[in-house]
């Protein structure tokens, strides 16, 4: 005869949801931002996506983030901008900056470096150097 414990354990969250690492993810171009997105949830990563600067600061300042990547040109607010205001709100966040074409320039993406970007990536990109990027800032996600 088996004698059961009548005194449950409590439950645990899941922790694996407590430790995810957030993205904040702002692009103007439905498709990169979309590539993005799925690049860094395949990764395990959990994502939230902009399409401009302003509506990124909202949820900036509605949502907790590890990590921050933007675009350079976009409507509303550009890049350059987007960054220094999220500098303002919380100088510890980590951004990621990118652009392509011209402005995708060594100066271009240098300038926002200078400016408060951790680390640039120049459109187009491989799903590796995107990872590569985000993990030597925040780490793996769990």
């Amino acid at each position: 005869m088996r004698i059961q414990n009548s005194r449950r354990r409590p439950e645990r969250p899941n922790l694996k949801i407590r430790l995810m690492k957030r993205v904040l993810v702002i692009e103007d171009d439905p498709a990169m931002r979309d590539m993005v997105e799925i690049f860094l949830q395949k990764s395990g990563f959990h994502t939230a996506c902009a399409e401009d600067g302003k509506k990124a600061l909202r949820l900036f300042q509605s949502e907790s983030f590890d990590l921050v990547i933007t675009d350079m040109v976009m409507p509303e607010m550009e890049g350059i901008e987007t960054i220094q205001e999220l500098r303002k709100l919380r100088p510890d966040i980590k951004i990621i900056a990118m652009s392509g074409g011209a402005l995708g320039s060594p100066a271009y993406l240098g300038a926002a470096r200078h400016l408060g970007a951790n680390l640039t990536l120049k459109k187009p990109f491989q799903h590796a150097a995107l990872i590569e990027a985000v993990t030597s800032l925040i780490g793996v996600s769990q």
